[in-house]
């Protein structure tokens, strides 16, 4: 639509164009403006035919013949960040100029992406509520329809986000097994299929593993399931880590600043959640279910010990070594619940769960480990689109007796190799179905605003996830 009364043009444009138009040439070279990607020019009390605006943002695309997707979204979160301290508040932006590869409505839909995920805050918790200042943006198009339907696509997408960030914010006080299982619930609305498992239906099911991690804290464990059955295929099932507060147990995390972070230790199964608001706000044409193992590790009278042998829901005996090694024990149940009622075709697990994979690729790359090579194909091309990259780590049984425990079928740790033991350890309980762990510590928090993310949790896995469900074969 055309914004009258805008008061801020956003004006795409590349290297090629600014040679193009004398006028941009101009003020370009004036003020050595390259129109390389990223690169802005403001351009204030501007000269006909832009007069009618308060300002003209020129906003570089680089060569638009290798312009991507997700470039396209880094030109949103750009002019968001550029706008988001002048007087700007109703802006028009023009991509007219503009051919690439990727077409006008996705060029569109994806700034408009960038735009909603860094101007992301979280302030539930500010007495002060200052009002947040908000970007009415105007996009400029030729391809009405076609940019709508796109948009309310992308519009989804930032909302699971969001939704995800919000949830991984949230303090230790705010989100619990029981309120987060509320907010699954919310679905409902959306047409999901939404079923929670208390601590009663949990002990039905058999689930051990899960209640033993819960049973140390006065807010009970949940398997929280959501289904999106948009299509009559067998489902793809994620799976996500849910420890909404993590102690270490009676292994206790003695690092002040480790400890202060683990309210996002949740933020696996923020992820699928996320994944799951975008798909059922899309109506995509797919049959998903998404499981997320919701508990509080903590110490108390009744918390189980280091030493213990746990039962979990495929009858595997688990001595415990560590009781900081929780989020392998919740996600072994909820995989074995998800093959077993649900017979997916593929199955992806979703942690912040090991240190050491943080110290293998930081916070650049998820760590991937599976022995499916085309899972491994199709989430790593998925990643790379959305640049929510995943590397490949080793899975190999030559590991397994790592694992091995004198009393019992496992041990929840190993000697050595942590992250791939870990993955290792849960393999064990996904019999036949093509299955992928994806170690997202490191990834979960951001320590600034940069690229699409914004300070504070990210979000991490609500793109790649979708991205992946929606193109699988």
């Amino acid at each position: 639509t055309i914004a009258t009364a805008a008061d801020t043009l956003v004006l795409l444009v590349s290297p090629d164009q600014l040679t193009a138009n004398p006028q941009l040439e101009a003020i370009s070279k004036q003020e050595n403006f390259s129109a390389a990607h990223g690169k802005t020019l403001s351009w204030l009390a501007p000269s006909a035919p832009y007069s009618q605006y308060q300002r003209v943002l020129l906003l570089g695309t680089g060569d638009t013949a290798k312009l991507t997707s997700y470039q396209a979204s880094l030109l949103g979160a750009t002019a968001a960040r550029t706008l988001k301290g002048s007087s700007a508040s109703s802006i028009q932006l023009d991509a007219s100029l503009i051919q690439a590869p990727i077409g006008q409505a996705e060029l569109l839909a994806q700034i408009s992406h960038g735009v909603d995920l860094a101007s992301y805050t979280f302030s539930r918790y500010h007495s002060d509520k200052k009002p947040q200042k908000v970007l009415n943006l105007h996009l400029l198009t030729a391809e009405q329809q076609t940019t709508e339907q796109r948009l309310a696509q992308i519009s989804a997408l930032s909302e699971g986000v969001a939704l995800a960030r919000d949830l991984t914010n949230e303090p230790g006080n705010g989100i619990y097994p029981e309120t987060f299982a509320k907010q699954a619930l919310e679905l409902r609305k959306l047409g999901a299929k939404v079923t929670v498992l208390d601590e009663k239906a949990l002990e039905k099911a058999g689930l051990g593993a899960i209640l033993a991690v819960g049973r140390g804290s006065a807010r009970p464990p949940r398997l929280v399931i959501v289904q999106w059955e948009g299509s009559k295929e067998a489902p793809l099932a994620l799976v996500g880590k849910g420890i909404t507060f993590d102690t270490g147990g009676y292994n206790l995390k003695t690092q002040g600043d480790s400890i202060l972070r683990m309210t996002s230790d949740m933020a696996g199964a923020a992820a699928v959640l996320g994944t799951m608001h975008t798909l059922a706000k899309q109506k995509a044409p797919v049959n998903v279910v998404g499981l997320m193992a919701m508990a509080e590790n903590m110490i108390s009278d009744r918390a189980y010990l280091p030493g213990d042998v746990i039962t979990a829901g495929n009858g595997k005996t688990i001595e415990i070594i560590n009781t900081d090694a929780e989020g392998r024990l919740v996600l072994a149940d909820a995989l074995f619940y998800a093959e077993t009622n649900f017979k997916p075709r593929a199955i992806v697990d979703i942690a912040t769960l090991t240190g050491s994979k943080v110290g293998a690729v930081g916070s650049y790359y998820a760590g991937l480990f599976s022995t499916d090579d085309k899972l491994v194909t199709q989430l790593t091309q998925a990643g790379d689109k959305v640049q929510e990259k995943v590397w490949r780590l080793p899975l190999s049984d030559e590991m397994l007796p790592e694992l091995k425990s004198r009393i019992a079928d496992l041990r929840n740790t190993g000697s050595s190799t942590g992250a791939s033991t870990a993955a290792l350890f849960l393999q064990q309980f996904v019999k036949d179905t093509p299955f992928a762990h994806l170690d997202i510590a490191g990834n979960a928090l951001s320590s600034g605003n940069r690229g699409l993310q914004t300070e504070g949790a990210t979000g991490y896995g609500v793109r790649l996830l979708t991205e992946w469900v929606l193109t699988a074969e």
